[in-house]
Order: structure tokens, then sequence, then C-alpha cells
């Protein structure tokens, strides 16, 4: 497949970009900054909390899917996701790519955003810990995170794209084991943590599984 691979330097990103090009895709990388990048794979430089469609038209012309990492890595940079995905999903529009595949969070199913003030109090497959502890703690102190996905994942509905979004728990650095759970618009009963590498790879599976078309995607080891 061709994949466009946005935010690719990034945690997921990078792990994403790994395991595509492993798998034998053929990748364009979009990134801030190219010489954070090693792999052989076509690089387009473009900053995504200020880019514009234009600039990532040739980035994701062709394609067959694009993969997003894309996410703030300080309270500094909340905005990044809903803005970079709008650049995106606008480019996509105007180069005829339909599918799309991003990653957001677990607790988002229950964060406010502009167009759907009143969400679930609680995700349907949180146990009692993340209904009543993990997931209220979250949302307190990562709030302009999760401000920032609420309204990407809004981004997406509203649109008319062909979106996966997943949403992991707590992440972590550890290996692939591609032995993670995932469940269909709700968060995995249980789950507290997954690996970036995992996540990864649920994305690229993503792309094989028409099920998961505009839907959120719960993934947890």
């Amino acid at each position: 497949m061709k994949l466009t691979i946005v935010a690719a330097t990034g945690g997921i990103g990078r792990q994403l970009l790994g395991q595509a090009v492993a798998a034998g895709h053929e990748v364009t990388a979009v990134v801030r900054n190219p010489a954070g990048l090693s792999a052989p794979v076509r690089v387009v430089a473009a900053d995504l909390a200020t880019a514009e469609p234009t600039a990532l038209a040739a980035a994701v012309a062709g394609a067959d899917a694009v993969l997003s990492g894309l996410g703030a890595r300080s309270s500094a940079e909340a905005g990044v996701a809903w803005r970079g995905t709008r650049a995106v999903a606008e480019a996509m529009r105007t180069a005829g790519v339909q599918r799309l595949v991003v990653v957001s969070a677990a607790p988002i199913g229950t964060v406010p955003s502009p167009n759907r003030p009143h969400p679930p109090k609680h995700d349907p497959g949180d146990g009692p810990f993340m209904r009543y502890l993990g997931a209220p703690l979250t949302r307190t102190f990562l709030r302009a995170h999760y401000a920032d996905l609420a309204r990407m994942e809004e981004l997406l509905r509203d649109g008319d794209l062909d979106w996966t979004v997943l949403r992991p728990p707590r992440l972590t650095d550890k290996p692939l084991t591609g032995t993670y759970r995932t469940s269909i618009d709700r968060n995995v009963h249980g789950g507290i943590t997954v690996s970036r590498a995992d996540v990864a790879h649920g994305m690229l599976a993503a792309l094989e599984r028409p099920d998961t078309v505009r839907h959120t995607v719960g993934i947890a080891n």
C-alpha cells in the first residue's frame, strides 16, 4: 500500500513508520524536522500546528491511506491535534484520498466538545476503577490535551472521510506483542496500558478491517 504517515517522528509515529516499512509499504513521512528521520522513505516537511492544506497536498496525493500519530506533547501544544487533522483532512479531500486512521485517548468518549457539550458520563467498556478514579483523574490533569483530541474526533465525525480513531489508555514503550485487545465503540474492559508499538500495529491492522470505518476502537494489552 501507499501510506502517508503524519507526525512520523513522534512516539507512535516512529513505530508506525518502522512497522510500515518492514511490511513493505511505500511510505511518505510528514514531519516537522526531517533531520530527525533516518528511514529510507519519501519525506515532506510540515509543521502541523500551522500547516495549510495546500502544503500537505503533495504528501497525501496518491496515498491509499493516511495514518496520524499527531498529538500535543505539552499543554503549550494543545490544539495541534484538531488543527493538524483539519489540514490533513482538507488535503485528503482535495487529493481524493478517503482512508484516515488516527490515535486519540481512552477517556475522550466522555470529554465535551463544541458540538457535543454533554457526552456520556462513562464509557461502556470502563470498569469501576476507570469510571470513578482513573478517567476522572486523567481528564483533570490532561484537560487541555483531551479537549484537543475531543475536538479532533468531532471534526472527523462531522466530515465525510472513512476514518478510524484508536483510543488507547496509558501508553508505554514496551515492545510489540501483537496480542493486544480491541473493542469497537468502547474502551477495552480492564485495559490500563498499551505499548506505542501495539497501538501502531493496531492502526495498520485497521486498514484491513472494514468494521472499523467511521468507528472508534478501544485498544489495550
